[in-house]
């Protein structure tokens, strides 16, 4: 009896204090702006109960009774102790401590507090973004994050953009990192058929961004797998917060020009050059190719021609090509935007409208868009959220760099030449030198039209206080409309009739993923857990339709052409399957540890190969909260962290381990043969990187920054290699060879000045060497034989490779080679020796086009409602080769107007100088695979200046204004840099490669650009 009667009162107890318990829930928020604090620890004091804040700051922790004291915590605030009483929500509002302020960065699949990071990601605020006058977020981000590479291939306007992360990742496989847009991985592909490539990511706000984040380490990136081997950039877009309603709109007008021109000869020069270079060529046995007399009499002929009259003896004006290429071109933006919400929705929508005419003529983009980002609690454990992105642009495209109807090849024709004719038509061939190409912009267009829809939609279910269910769905749908249209007179249509094409490429991709969250906090134990599955589907198709003999130049569609000369349509399709885990665990947040693994599948490889398990480890040790640095006046945060892991790349073509098929013709009988060898065993290229870094503040953090060494080997390159004759094929992708990036990252940020006068400054500097390892089978050099750069075994790839220039013999006036010679040893014989004769020099090394230290510097200074922004971004350790030397500055070879430069031309026995004799017709020193056209490549750049005023809201308040912004931005503002071209940040966009780099072939100098802003906000 007494037994059972203690059972009794043992359930009634149980079940009593069941009873008992309750739920509390709230926000923490901080003091300043409350904006919410996410990963706040909240525990049950003396209980083993705790939990952490969400993304929005929200919290829920079981109670037992009203005496229960809550103790809140979050690194860079004050804790809290706080009972709680008959309430069951509790808000906390927590004050700012003078310890390190933690900001939260996106991780892929979540966000954390930086503090408790042990891999490095690098974040860029959407602040540091919105007011700068460029076309894409790529240029927004050079020179604001350490070790991210960012380079636009030449100042056309939505051109192509390069982006490398910890150095170039591979050879033959994408180089690019994943751009991952609210969720939704983005391809970087260009999809125009017309003129240059184009950068697909161009159609994105920079008003809208909230964040980037670059995901840099294994650490950081290997919980994207397969495709994070280049680094991971994640934008995350503006969201509604609960509050008052919030209005802004943002107005910006302004110029733009290029940062740099070239100096190029006038009529009397051209003319006293040629005619010298013709007499000169007199003297030497040969006659010109269709003239019987002499080069004199040839060059006069020409002069003759070019002038289109027959006094050119006696001209004195001329025509300046250069002028008539570049331009000073209009920018024009607008956004409006409207966010705010309730405890229950959140709302964020923007508008967008824009033009930025090129600083080539007829080169320009239009483009125009809105968002609307949505979420609401649907219950109290159900949130759900919706994101909604339309962007559209246009563009007037141009040709690529090696086109003579793209404008910069204007440059090449004769200054004793008038650009149009007593009745007003331009000049063309035979008057000109080479096409005019100003007949493309009269006579010709190339219009692309793009439209962009991005969504996304989300499901966040809290099963329990410490587990979640986050679902999400996504689709990326890209097209683009090509139509090009060339008149009787272009260089396309002359022989037509006119001629046209309409191409339209769409990429559809879709992605889901579901993610389960676990996090628990008791005591000093903070632990974590993320388990998830994504799909994600690719296709891309393509139609093209030409068309000639159009009835006149005012019809523009192939609808008027009398012949449909071809036509085609191809479709192709891959996809990714991912099964991904992370684990993170901190003590006290003094000791941290984070795991994640992730497994890929890809379409892509081999049937037996498809799959890979990509883990990665990184642990951290926050030494100043140790007892012996707990109250070290000078050292106020230092943490150590460690990394490693492996990330892989599948960035190549769809089907490149199958035996493929291709259709022919033969005799009107529709034919296949085989056109590509298999490749079962093709599979993932692997990268495996470790990282050892050190985060710091000192004096309050008034000092603080982060060190960083690296290094990435990456295996199992994904090569196109040569393959034996007799197998029917001559290349085939197969993993061989390796590649070394390894670098070191300084980042530095001071607080100079604090108050009513406050300056403050950034500084991220990089020093990166790639070097290739290995190549197949024992190959130690990937040479086209066409260009400078190549694949070399000990070298960075795209190595400058060729002969190096020894300048001019000065008793004869011919251009002069170091022989090179090598003993067996690879060693030079006789640095000293030289030969007029080219090719009895040896190829070697002359440079490297990648810079071996990329940074940034910015300061921002404020006094009342006043700030200056100034930001310098550069690189070092690099050479430019200028690819149109071998025409625009060849000593005057043949009839290209010449860089003022050759006027420095040997002329005399015993004259010292670097440019060898003119000689019209024969080759003295103008080959291209000499170091006589490579150059410094390093600069510096005055990035960009703001200098912005905010007006007194007290003047506008009754007027409903919060607050308004008066700004002025430049951007390229200026270059300081031995480069000789037009500007120093260049790679020809029609050469554009893995291998291609710093390479100018008549590439349009980058936009310098400054506008006029207004900010308002109600």
């Amino acid at each position: 009896m007494k037994q059972q009667l203690l059972t009794l009162l043992l359930v009634l107890f149980v079940v009593g204090g069941a009873l008992a318990q309750r739920t509390v829930s709230g926000r923490v928020t901080e003091q300043a702006g409350g904006e919410p604090l996410i990963g706040a620890t909240v525990i049950v004091k003396g209980a083993n109960t705790g939990t952490t804040t969400d993304v929005d700051g929200r919290y829920s922790i079981r109670v037992n009774n009203d005496n229960d004291v809550l103790v809140v915590k979050y690194t860079g605030f004050r804790g809290q102790e706080i009972t709680v009483g008959n309430r069951s929500t509790v808000d906390i509002i927590l004050e700012q401590n003078d310890e390190l302020i933690d900001e939260v960065v996106v991780i892929g699949y979540g966000k954390q507090i930086k503090s408790t990071l042990t891999g490095n990601i690098a974040k860029v605020g959407g602040e540091n973004v919105k007011a700068m006058p460029v076309v894409s977020v790529e240029q927004a981000l050079q020179g604001q994050a350490a070790g991210v590479y960012v380079e636009s291939a030449n100042g056309k306007v939505g051109g192509a953009m390069r982006v490398r992360v910890r150095g170039v990742g591979s050879i033959n496989a994408g180089t690019e990192p994943l751009y991952v847009v609210d969720g939704i991985p983005l391809s970087k592909d260009a999809q125009n058929t017309s003129g240059a490539p184009m950068n697909p990511l161009a159609d994105l706000n920079f008003n809208d961004i909230e964040s980037i984040e670059v995901l840099k380490d294994a650490s950081a990136k290997a919980i994207y797998g397969a495709r994070g081997s280049n680094g991971v950039v994640i934008i995350t877009t503006k969201s509604g917060r609960s509050g008052k309603s919030r209005v802004e709109l943002d107005l910006q007008m302004g110029t733009t020009q290029p940062t740099g021109r070239r100096e190029f000869l006038n009529a009397a020069e051209y003319i006293e050059l040629f005619t010298e270079a013709a007499n000169n060529s007199d003297d030497i046995e040969g006659v010109p190719y269709d003239d019987p007399n002499s080069w004199t009499t040839f060059v006069q002929g020409r002069f003759r021609r070019y002038d289109g009259h027959t006094n050119w003896e006696e001209r004195i004006d001329q025509t300046d090509w250069q002028e008539e290429a570049l331009r000073t071109g209009r920018i024009r933006n607008a956004t409006l935007s409207f966010s705010g919400g309730n405890d229950k929705v959140r709302y964020f929508a923007s508008g967008n409208i824009g033009l930025n005419e090129g600083v080539l003529v007829s080169n320009e983009l239009e483009k125009n868009g809105g968002r609307l980002n949505l979420d609401f609690d649907a219950t109290k454990r159900l949130k759900v959220g919706v994101g909604l992105s339309l962007a559209r642009t246009f563009t007037r495209q141009v040709s690529n760099d090696n086109a003579f109807s793209t404008p910069l090849q204007l440059i090449a024709l004769a200054p004793i030449t008038p650009k149009r004719d007593e009745d007003g038509v331009l000049y063309d061939r035979p008057v000109t030198t080479y096409y005019n190409g100003l007949i493309d912009m009269e006579d010709g267009q190339r219009k692309v039209h793009s439209l962009r829809t991005l969504a996304n939609i989300f499901g966040d279910y809290k099963i329990t206080d410490n587990l979640g269910l986050r679902v999400e769905g996504a689709a990326n749908l890209y097209n683009v409309r090509d139509d090009a249209k060339f008149g009787e007179r272009t260089d396309n249509g002359n022989d037509s009739r006119g001629y046209g094409y309409s191409a339209f490429a769409n990429a559809t991709d879709y992605n889901a993923n579901a993610v389960l969250h676990w996090d628990r906090a008791f005591d000093n134990h903070d632990l974590g857990f993320d388990l998830g599955s994504e799909l994600f589907t690719s296709e891309n198709t393509y139609t093209l339709v030409e068309g000639e003999q159009f009835p006149s130049d005012e019809f523009k569609t192939l609808a008027s052409a009398a012949s449909i000369t071809a036509g085609t349509s191809t479709i192709t399709n891959y996809s990714f399957l991912s099964y991904f885990g992370r684990a993170r665990y901190n003590f006290a947040r003094k000791y941290l540890l984070n795991l994640s693994a992730r497994v890929d599948g890809s379409s892509r490889f081999g049937q037996d190969k498809r799959y890979a398990f990509f883990p990665a480890a990184s642990a951290g040790w926050v030494l100043s909260e140790e007892g012996f640095l707990k109250d070290n006046s000078l050292l106020s945060f230092l943490k150590l962290r460690a990394s490693w892991g492996i990330s892989g790349n599948a960035d190549i073509g769809n089907f490149q381990s199958l035996g493929l098929y291709g259709s022919g013709n033969y005799n009107g009988v529709s034919t296949l043969s085989p056109d590509q060898i298999p490749n079962p065993a093709l599979t993932w290229e692997k990268s495996t990187e470790l990282d050892f870094g050190i985060d710091f503040g000192l004096f309050n953090n008034r000092l603080s920054g982060e060190i960083d060494y690296y290094v990435k080997n990456t295996t199992d390159l994904l090569l196109n290699v040569p393959v034996p004759a007799t197998s029917g094929f001559t290349n085939q992708f197969q993993n061989v060879g390796e590649l070394r990036n390894k670098g070191v990252e300084l980042v530095l940020n001071s607080n100079n000045f604090t108050g009513k006068f406050s300056w403050t400054t950034s500084l991220n500097l990089a020093y990166n060497k790639n070097e290739v390892i290995s190549l197949a089978g024992g190959q130690t050099i990937i040479d086209d034989g066409s260009n400078m750069n190549v694949v070399k075994v000990g070298e960075p790839i795209g190595a400058f490779f060729g002969a190096e220039y020894a300048g001019v013999d000065p008793d004869n006036g011919d251009a002069l080679w170091y022989v090179n010679a090598m003993d067996d040893n690879g060693n030079i014989i006789d640095p000293t020796a030289t030969t007029n004769n080219f090719s009895d020099a040896n190829f070697v090394i002359l440079g490297s086009p990648l810079p071996n230290v990329i940074y940034g510097l910015d300061n921002t200074l404020s006094y009342g409602g006043l700030t200056l922004n100034v930001r310098f971004q550069g690189q070092t350790g690099n050479q430019v080769h200028n690819g149109g030397g071998l025409f625009m500055s060849c000593n005057a070879c043949w009839f290209d107007n010449q860089t003022r430069d050759q006027l420095e031309r040997w002329q005399n026995p015993g004259d010292v100088t670097d440019v060898p004799e003119a000689r019209l017709g024969y080759s003295n020193g103008d080959q291209t695979r000499s170091s006589r056209y490579l150059s410094e490549g390093s600069y510096l750049r005055l990035k960009n200046v703001t200098l912005a005023y905010d007006l007194p809201s007290s003047w506008f308040a009754k007027a409903g204004v919060r607050d308004l912004r008066l700004y002025v931005t430049g951007t390229n503002l200026l270059t300081f840099t031995k480069y000789d071209g037009w500007d120093p940040e260049v790679t020809t966009d029609y050469l554009a490669s893995n291998i291609i780099y710093g390479v100018d072939f008549y590439s349009a100098p980058q936009p310098k650009n400054i506008v006029f802003g207004l900010r308002v906000g109600f």
